[in-house]
């Protein structure tokens, strides 16, 4: 059996505005983390750094403009390595509403727990990001540790 992280939320933005905060080296750096380099676009890949810590590498699998991105992890991260992450967008309420995920966890453990706040965490920022012009990307002057 495998595991998800599921998050719905809305953020009053349009939905080009967010998925270019999703799909671009700039939009990422901007709620998710300042050490965000890569290519964009299907194909790319982009790794993403915390600190000293060597995060996640990630391919992207499936780039819809303004209405699907999904990505793999293809490496340097511990645990993560062959999930996937969905961010489906559409328009609910005159708002962009998101239906992130992510799969491929094998058990509910601490690492998924920790996981799970996290991604709830950097999706708020993302939000703010998106609505104000300044999330708190790990690394920024917002950064909240």
């Amino acid at each position: 059996m495998e595991y998800a992280i599921k998050q719905l939320f809305h953020i009053d933005a349009s939905r080009e505005k967010v998925f270019n905060a999703i799909a671009t080296i700039e939009g990422l750096s901007n709620w998710w983390t300042v050490q965000t380099k890569g290519m964009e676009g299907l194909g790319a890949e982009i790794e993403f750094d915390f600190g000293s810590f060597l995060g996640p590498t990630m391919k992207v699998i499936e780039h819809v403009p303004n209405e699907t991105l999904v990505w793999e992890c293809v490496a340097r991260s511990e645990g993560w390595h062959g999930h996937t992450f969905v961010f489906a967008l559409d328009e609910n309420d005159g708002k962009t509403r998101i239906r992130f995920s992510h799969n491929g966890w094998k058990e509910q453990d601490d690492f998924y727990s920790h996981c799970s706040f996290s991604w709830g965490r950097y999706l708020e920022s993302l939000r703010q990001y998106c609505q104000t012009g300044r999330g708190e990307a790990f690394g920024s002057e917002g950064y909240r540790k």
